[in-house]
């Protein structure tokens, strides 16, 4: 388990404390033989001495946005009162596309017993919050939808849980309807991407996708490492497929 422990301990900061740490304190001490939380911040405090920095856990690296990821993950699937293999399959393959199969099937190990435990939605958002800019929590939030629709639809209970985690994370209301947008193919959804009105002019909605295309631009992402920017493409692509839709509707 040592390559565990040195995975949790150089990839974690904010997430070894408050109630993701207890989350991922319970995950390893009840599903990983042997490893406590307090190895893993012992193993982070070793790295730290040894690098000669100490960034008092305050930073958001690779590692935080993948725990927050689990612990919200974990929410939201269970969110219709079961717990769907479509959905722990999406999980998986998408941390396989973003981690490679062996750190996947770590974050995996510990996601089954993160799922297990029963955590509050508004504490873990208050914590990530904090310490995650808002373009990260914007990713998260695109990761959330990927989740619910894994079963082939989104239903009401899935939407209402991932817009309480968006209000807890200071996602404004126009930031989340334009994400959900992205996951249906709605007569309007290009509109609500772009996070205008059907009746907007053809120069507001130039404005609007230059405005959408910084927002979510893949290069906000690039602190929390080459394994993110993937979704941050995606997302990237969605505002640059509703704005050459809305061209081609009106010819502009």
């Amino acid at each position: 388990m040592g390559s565990f422990t040195k995975w949790l301990g150089a990839g974690l900061g904010f997430t070894l404390g408050g109630p993701i740490g207890a989350a991922i304190g319970f995950a390893v001490g009840s599903f990983v033989d042997g490893v406590s939380l307090e190895d893993i911040k012992g193993e982070r405090k070793s790295l730290e001495e040894r690098v000669g920095q100490n960034n008092g856990n305050a930073n958001t690296n690779s590692g935080d946005f993948e725990m927050s990821l689990l612990v919200l993950a974990s929410i939201v699937i269970k969110s219709d009162g079961k717990v769907d293999q479509r959905e722990l399959d999406y999980v998986r393959n998408q941390f396989v596309s973003m981690y490679g199969k062996e750190r996947a099937n770590s974050a995996f190990k510990l996601f089954k017993g993160i799922i297990k435990k029963e955590v509050s939605a508004r504490q873990v958002c208050i914590q990530i919050r904090t310490h995650m800019p808002h373009s990260s929590r914007l990713q998260l939030i695109h990761f959330l939808f990927g989740i619910a629709k894994a079963d082939g639809f989104v239903i009401p209970s899935e939407i209402e849980e991932i817009k309480k985690i968006a209000g807890y994370l200071y996602i404004n209301q126009n930031d989340f309807e334009s994400i959900k947008a992205m996951f249906y193919d709605e007569s309007d959804a290009a509109y609500k991407i772009l996070e205008i009105a059907k009746e907007a002019t053809d120069d507001e909605v130039k404005k609007a996708y230059r405005v959408m295309a910084k927002k979510y631009h893949p290069d906000k992402l690039q602190d929390l490492g080459p394994e993110h920017i993937n979704g941050a493409q995606e997302k990237f692509q969605s505002i640059q497929s509703a704005y050459e839709k809305i061209k081609n509707e009106r010819a502009m």
